[in-house]
Order: structure tokens, then C-alpha cells, then sequence
């Protein structure tokens, strides 16, 4: 294993606590597993000591001038609500160590909105970035040089990784724990964290269920109708019949809303049902034909395309059983 890695987060007033916490445990854990040679983690701020988090809490950070710009493999910012936002956005001090600090890391990055932060410092212009949902349009009007990617879970270009909202940070530190020290690690730590082992980071910020159910009235009980009968085939005609519009007018609308087709949405569905399967220790075989695929080399072949992962892997990492 490489000497220990560096992952430095940027911090401030009224930041979100789990923009911190679930990547640094992340890194924390990897390094416990690794047996002490993974990572460091340490927290910076403008002024250092204790800075307090949109939660109430507080976390202990070094000052930027205590914080030399040397020996930094990771440099992520996190992100805020917009007050706090703003006010780190506005920070001169913080804005120069952040395009140094940036500069001669091996990468850099933001968690959620703080990707807002880096591009107030010119370090987004011409990526491709994601964010929190609730910012993507603000971020792009702001600065037209970004392309703001409103999916994806994190996106990764050269030395620069950015992702959406909250939680997928933790996403986003395993993929580098992967990319550092390879699937074992990381599928170690996202066990003993009791968190998905990997998530793709082009896959949707919602879940299908969701998009659909909030999409529009018609399509709010048609999601849990399909849960019902997803062990057998579903036509799209029945699809439309349940939501009481003729195919063609059902097709059209509910793609126009939820950005998929009907049998995407169909597929989705038995993919999500059989990933729980899988994870309460169900054979692969099983679990194909109770979510409706005719052949198990279909099932397999669908379920790894969407999470970029085997079933039968799946299932021995994320297995109860």
C-alpha cells in the first residue's frame, strides 16, 4: 500500500455536518481496514478552531495559515445552505488557498452545493459537474462555463470529482478509496458502514419509484400497482389502462414527466425488487424469475448493466445470508 494519503476538507461557518462526516468516515474506516497506511483527514477553515455546522455542531479545523499547502493528495470542499454559502464563497483568503491547494493536489472536489465554492474560484470552467439538485440551475446561470450534469450521482473528470447532494458523497469517497486501493477495500468499508458498496455515479439523484410518483396525477398509484404483479409480464397497454389514458397518450405523457419510457420504468422496478432480494441472501436464480425476467442470463445481464455490478457479487457483499 502507498504512503498515507492526505484528505483535507474545507470548512465554515454553517457548513453540512454530513458533507464531512460521511466521506471522512469513509476514508477513516478505509484507513482502520488498511491497517493504518490508507488516509489522513483533516479539516481546514479560514480562521481555524471550532466552526459550527448548520446542525448546531461544532468541528475542530486548522487555520489556512496553519495548514501549509504540501503533502495534500485530497482537497474537497463541502457544501452549505445558502447563507453559509455565500459568506465562504465571499472569502478572499479561503479562495486563494483553495486555487493553490487545488493546483498541486492529485484531485480536488466538492460535496453538494459545495461545488458552488470552487467555481467562485474558477476552478470548474469547462467540467462537466454535479451538484445538489436544488442548485443545478442556479450554478449553470451563474457560471455558463460549467456544464452542470443535474443526474448523476458524482462525476469524475481528470483530477476533479464533484457530487450531488449529501449523501452521495459517500458515494463518491468510496469510488476513490476503489480507485486507490481497489475493490476490496472499499467493498470492505461499505460493509462495515452498512452503505451500498457502489452505486454508479451516472445513476439518477432519485430513485424511479419516486420520479414517477411525483411526476404528475395519473401516475401516483401506478408504481405500487406494478409492485404488485412485477413476478409475471406487464404489458404497456395494461400501464396505461391502470393510469386511464389510451397507450399512445400514456407513452408520450409519461415519458415527457419521468424521462423514461414505460418499460424502462418497468425494468427499473424489477431491478430495484431484486437487488433487496439479493441482499436478504436470495439465489440469483430465484430472484430472476421472481421479478418477472424469463432468463437468468437476461436478469444478469440487465441487473450488472444498471449496477454496473454482477448479481451474484451483489449479493455476496450486500447479503444478509
Amino acid at each position: 500500500m502507498k504512503s498515507r494519503r492526505g484528505i483535507i476538507f474545507y470548512i465554515y461557518d454553517g457548513f453540512e455536518l454530513l458533507d464531512l462526516s460521511g466521506p471522512a468516515s469513509v476514508f477513516s474506516m478505509a484507513d482502520s481496514l488498511g491497517g493504518g497506511g490508507a488516509y489522513f483527514v483533516e479539516t481546514v477553515s479560514a480562521q481555524g478552531g471550532m466552526v459550527r455546522s448548520g446542525s448546531g455542531l461544532s468541528v475542530s479545523s486548522l487555520s489556512l495559515r496553519e495548514r501549509p499547502v504540501r503533502n495534500i493528495d485530497t482537497v474537497l470542499a463541502v457544501g452549505a445552505m445558502p447563507q453559509g454559502l455565500m459568506a465562504a464563497m465571499a472569502c478572499e483568503a479561503s479562495r486563494v488557498w483553495m486555487q493553490r491547494a487545488c493546483g498541486i493536489a492529485e484531485r480536488f472536489g466538492s460535496i453538494c452545493s459545495g461545488a458552488f465554492i470552487l467555481a467562485e474560484a474558477g476552478l470548474l470552467d469547462g467540467h462537466r459537474v454535479a451538484t445538489h439538485w436544488e442548485g443545478c440551475r442556479q450554478l449553470a446561470k451563474a457560471y455558463p462555463r460549467i456544464d452542470v450534469d443535474p443526474d448523476a450521482l458524482y462525476v469524475q473528470q481528470g483530477k476533479l470529482w464533484t457530487s450531488a447532494g449529501v449523501t452521495t458523497g459517500i458515494d463518491m469517497a468510496l469510488a476513490m478509496v476503489e480507485k486507490d486501493h481497489g475493490p476490496v477495500l472499499k467493498a470492505a468499508v461499505a460493509k462495515a458502514l452498512v452503505v451500498y458498496a457502489h452505486r454508479p455515479g451516472n445513476q439518477s439523484q432519485f430513485s424511479a419509484v419516486l420520479e414517477a410518483q411525483t411526476a404528475a396525477t395519473g401516475f401516483s398509484d401506478l408504481g405500487a400497482w406494478i409492485e404488485e404483479r412485477l413476478d409475471r409480464p406487464i404489458r404497456v397497454e395494461e400501464m396505461a389502462r391502470q393510469a386511464g389514458m389510451s397507450e399512445r397518450t400514456f407513452y408520450r405523457r409519461f415519458t415527457q414527466r419521468t424521462g423514461m419510457t414505460p418499460s424502462k420504468y418497468l425494468e427499473t422496478l424489477r431491478l430495484d425488487r431484486a437487488r433487496q432480494m439479493l441482499e436478504a441472501g436470495r439465489p440469483v436464480k430465484t430472484v430472476a424469475h421472481a421479478v418477472g425476467f424469463a432468463s437468468e442470463g437476461g436478469f444478469r445481464a440487465a441487473f450488472e448493466a444498471r449496477y454496473d455490478l454482477a448479481p451474484s457479487l451483489h449479493r455476496v457483499v450486500h447479503g444478509s445470508a
